[in-house]
């Protein structure tokens, strides 16, 4: 029996690939869905066949970000919000530090945590209709998972600051002329199969100067992480207690 209930995860021929599993659920990210995710990255990094890692997903959803019912626990939970903080770092960790390329294959929305785990990998293959957007200020929070290292990174600092002071959507269309998006597919179904191709080109490329140059630009990565990561998580979890959560929440459930 698979020790998974929220992905899947496979190894095939130096080809790893990590599913959200939860269609019905919008693949959203509660206690559960963070701690399987990082076990995934976890063990998936310490295979020696290891070439590449896909990060998709089932249904009409990447993943519509975090769990409001958790988010509500944790506004009158200091143990929920430092649980909270400890799954936030460990996804960025597990992303930033994993030893080998990782392509995101966004076939739909990918909202708040989804859209900063698609925007971390090194290659983003989307869907031009999905709808990506970090919505963090939408539900009073301040947007401290990674968003703002992340989509700093790919579509630069004033744009990033555009789109997560306003927490408005753009399609992949625009990612991808932004530059979130890497790899543009017009169909949902076309997402998977380019991944793929991108992920056996990876493999079939001498793996100490794949793996190098991904540490590289890793290296990158976590130097962004280090200037604003912190501050910025502290920041989302003293929203998280605070006032304007529970209205928040309430107003985009009736929405």
């Amino acid at each position: 029996m698979s020790p998974y209930e929220c992905l899947t995860k496979s190894l095939v021929e130096g080809i790893a690939e990590i599913r959200f599993a939860r269609p019905a659920l919008l693949n959203r990210f509660d206690a559960k869905a963070h701690v399987e995710f990082v076990h995934a990255l976890a063990e998936l990094a310490a295979e020696p066949a290891l070439r590449v890692l896909i990060i998709s997903a089932e249904g009409r959803a990447y993943s519509a970000g975090g769990d409001f019912d958790e988010m509500l626990q944790a506004n009158s939970s200091p143990a929920v919000r430092a649980q909270m903080s400890r799954d936030a770092r460990n996804v960025l960790n597990g992303l930033v530090d994993f030893p080998a390329p990782v392509i995101s294959a966004v076939q739909g929305a990918a909202i708040g945590l989804g859209a900063t785990i698609a925007s971390l990998a090194d290659i983003v293959v989307a869907w031009r209709g999905a709808k990506i957007a970090d919505t963090h200020v939408a539900v009073g929070l301040a947007a401290g998972d990674g968003g703002v290292i992340s989509w700093a990174q790919s579509v630069g600092l004033n744009r990033a600051k555009r789109y997560l002071l306003t927490g408005d959507v753009i399609t992949g269309e625009q990612a991808y002329a932004f530059g979130l998006v890497t790899d543009l597919a017009e169909t949902p179904e076309e997402v998977g199969p380019m991944a793929r191709s991108l992920a056996e080109r990876i493999r079939s490329l001498p793996p100490e100067g794949v793996n190098g140059t991904r540490r590289a630009f890793a290296a990158l990565t976590r130097a962004r992480a280090n200037e604003a990561f912190e501050l910025g998580l502290a920041l989302e979890m003293q929203c998280v207690a605070g006032s304007d959560l529970k209205e928040a929440v309430e107003k985009l459930r009736k929405a």
